[in-house]
């Protein structure tokens, strides 16, 4: 039977054009979502917003990396020297913080075996990462390194991650918690008194091959302050540290 053309044809037409148009977006998707599955769990947060295969360790030469001026947590003449570029609104950072971090602290750093040094990588889709670093630079500005990595925890205690985790507003309040001058840290913040110095360690960053956060270098501590750094990218697991660790003390 031969089917006559009808004002409703066209509209028949139409209709599985689109159809067809979802039913490949579903496929594309749950193509997707099976290819990234379970990457998220030990991966780093990209310089750019794209999908991303998380690395591990890089195989590579050490490369020398600078701790400049930036904060150091421990004993300043530890035989190691780990360098962290970090967001303070990283998933992984906050991550890697919640449940690594605690155990090296514990096993390393509380030690003098380990310092650490606390570089700033506030990426471009983090919106109040690059704020929440200059607030602890202004803490630090007060107290020291001590009160530096006091609000360092903080931040990363409080914080939901994802770009705008902790409200900007938090950041005098976690200021005052901490018993700083709460309206010299405003004052300070206000001003941009530190911006500089976080674009300096993006800067850094991206000089040494740092496109993602959390990503560490790991060394022989130096005198004059570069350290021929093993690059570990991602939130990794204490074990992938203490191998790293243990070698460098021997």
């Amino acid at each position: 039977m031969i089917i006559k053309n009808t004002s409703q044809n066209p509209i028949l037409v139409i209709l599985l054009i689109v159809a067809a148009f979802f039913l490949g977006s579903l496929w594309t998707e749950v193509k997707y979502l099976k290819k990234t599955n379970g990457q998220q769990a030990t991966g780093a947060a990209p310089t750019q917003q794209v999908p991303s295969q998380p690395d591990t360790t890089d195989n590579g030469a050490p490369i020398k990396v600078s701790v400049d001026n930036d904060p150091v947590l421990g004993d300043k003449k530890a035989i190691v020297t780990l360098i962290e570029f970090s967001d303070y609104e990283c998933p992984f950072c906050k991550k890697y913080f919640t449940d690594t971090y605690p155990q090296i602290k514990k096993d390393y750093i509380d030690t003098g075996k380990v310092k650490m040094v606390f570089r700033d990588l506030p990426l471009g889709f983090h919106q109040n990462a690059p704020k929440e670093a200059e607030a602890a630079e202004c803490a630090r500005k007060q107290g020291g390194d001590t009160t530096y990595f006091k609000y360092h925890d903080q931040i990363f205690t409080k914080t939901t991650s994802n770009g705008t985790g902790l409200a900007l507003d938090q950041l005098p309040i976690i200021a005052k918690e901490l018993g700083l001058n709460v309206n010299k840290f405003q004052q300070c913040l206000d001003s941009g008194e530190f911006k500089s110095e976080v674009d300096k360690d993006l800067a850094d960053a991206g000089a040494v091959g740092a496109n993602g956060t959390p990503t560490f270098f790991i060394g022989k501590s130096t005198s004059n302050g570069e350290v021929d750094g093993i690059k570990v990218v991602g939130a990794q697991p204490y074990s992938a540290f203490k191998t790293i660790i243990d070698e460098l003390l021997k």
